[in-house]
């Protein structure tokens, strides 16, 4: 079993039926991760990019998802940190590193941020980490 880190896009990309997670693997991520997949998915019905019923469905896919979300002490804790050292104004992207780094054996992102930031902190892993192995016929 490994543990991943996973941000809000990627998560929205697993409710989405873009990535299926191998049911070996765990996922885990900041307790926010869930108000920034809705935030996602309300600005793209307000901008007409989706419609109010596939949202829904989406929203349900989010309520599903099988992931760990963190907000103890310590996970803040160590978010503030990682902003403190990187110099950042905000304190979001920090959550997802810090989370990857207390809970997660590697980070799965496409966020430049995030990326950048994850060197020599954790390690990141490709999308397709998390697939399920197909074995040959």
């Amino acid at each position: 079993m490994t543990r991943f880190g996973i941000d809000a896009t990627f998560a929205l990309r697993i409710i989405r039926g873009e990535v299926v997670v191998d049911a070996a693997h765990r996922l885990v991520g900041p307790a926010v991760l869930r108000s920034h997949v809705m935030a996602a998915i309300y600005r793209e019905v307000r901008s007409g990019a989706l419609d109010e019923r596939a949202a829904r469905q989406q929203l349900d896919g989010l309520a599903g998802l099988r992931i760990r979300l963190l907000g103890d002490r310590v996970s803040r804790a160590t978010a503030w940190r990682v902003a403190t050292e990187l110099g950042w104004d905000e304190i979001g992207p920090a959550e997802y590193l810090a989370v990857a780094m207390l809970q997660a054996d590697a980070l799965v992102t496409a966020d430049p941020t995030l990326l950048a930031a994850a060197d020599g902190m954790i390690a990141v892993s490709p999308s397709s980490a998390l697939a399920a192995e197909t074995t040959p016929s």
